[in-house]
């Protein structure tokens, strides 16, 4: 909703104070028809060369990451916490052995079908099932698991950030296009020399909207949305180090609760439950002898 508004406030304040102050929307108008097509037609085909398939059909995707923001909320962290609270105390109280149902096959385990949003995302659910996989493995040094998770999370947040980057990348060439465009405009122009002054003038103005609107697009369009895009991913890979520093410090030998803890702290600002809002879910939280069973909040 703020990217659209933005969006809308750019518009009406850079043209509005144009027109305000006596410039003429004829000549953009004009020519917007013929340089608009040049530039982007430009930018985008340079996007197609520079850019590997799997980018590209995920462009729209990441355009609409850069709209709608991070996807996870205040109640999908506690979730996490939650969840992982869960299988922290399914292993101190009952051993690994005790997880193996669960992890082969999540979307039917006890504790993870609780939280259906964690599940349906492939990555967190396979960053848990698979680390404790390796647990049951007798993988059980603590660095060593940190290291492999954080392997885990940089390979997924490079090709996450893939089209947030190729938009950026797009974003500082488009001004280039647009003195590209413009120089078009001018051998036009020159063609034309023998014209009248009147004419001329109307001529490069209209070239040089090539120019404005490489900027135009650059910085207020394509650049902003290029780092929207790698902010709310940004935000989102937070979710998954909440995860390393829980299993971690479930293997330093940290009691359920405090292994919470460690991932609360880690949960941004502006979504962090309190530590008295998690000690009452975590106390509602229970586990019997057929998996776990987590009380309503």
């Amino acid at each position: 909703m703020f990217g659209i508004i933005g969006l809308v406030f750019v518009m009406v304040t850079v043209f509005g104070a144009y027109v305000a102050s006596g410039g003429k929307m004829d000549i953009i108008l004009h020519a917007m028809p013929f340089e608009l097509p040049m530039l982007m037609g430009g930018a985008i085909g340079a996007y197609l060369v520079a850019n590997r398939p799997l980018v590209l059909k995920s462009t729209f995707k990441g355009l609409g990451k850069a709209f709608k923001g991070p996807k996870w909320n205040k109640q999908d962290y506690k979730d996490l916490l939650c969840l992982l609270f869960l299988l922290c105390k399914l292993m101190k109280s009952k051993g690994l052995i005790a997880v193996e149902q669960h992890i082969e096959k999540p979307e039917e385990s006890a504790i993870f079908s609780q939280f259906p949003r964690i599940v349906h995302d492939h990555f967190a659910a396979d960053l848990m099932c698979d680390t404790l996989r390796t647990l049951t493995m007798g993988m059980e040094n603590p660095m060593q698991i940190e290291e492999t998770i954080d392997k885990q999370i940089a390979k997924h947040h490079h090709e996450a950030l893939a089209v947030g980057h190729a938009l950026q990348t797009m974003a500082d060439g488009i001004p280039a296009i647009g003195i590209v465009v413009a120089v078009l405009g001018v051998i036009k122009t020159m063609a034309s020399i023998d014209q009248p002054p009147v004419i001329l003038g109307a001529m490069i103005g209209g070239a040089l909207v090539g120019t404005f609107l490489g900027v135009f697009v650059a910085y207020c369009f394509v650049g902003p949305l290029a780092v929207s895009n790698q902010n709310a991913h940004n935000e989102e890979q937070q979710f998954y180090f909440i995860i390393r520093d829980v299993l971690v410090a479930h293997l330093k030998g940290m009691a359920p609760q405090i292994s919470m803890e460690m991932g609360r702290v880690q949960i941004p600002s502006s979504m962090q439950p309190t530590f008295v809002e998690m000690e009452e879910l975590s106390s509602n939280l229970k586990i019997d002898g057929s998996g776990a069973q987590a009380a309503a909040a």
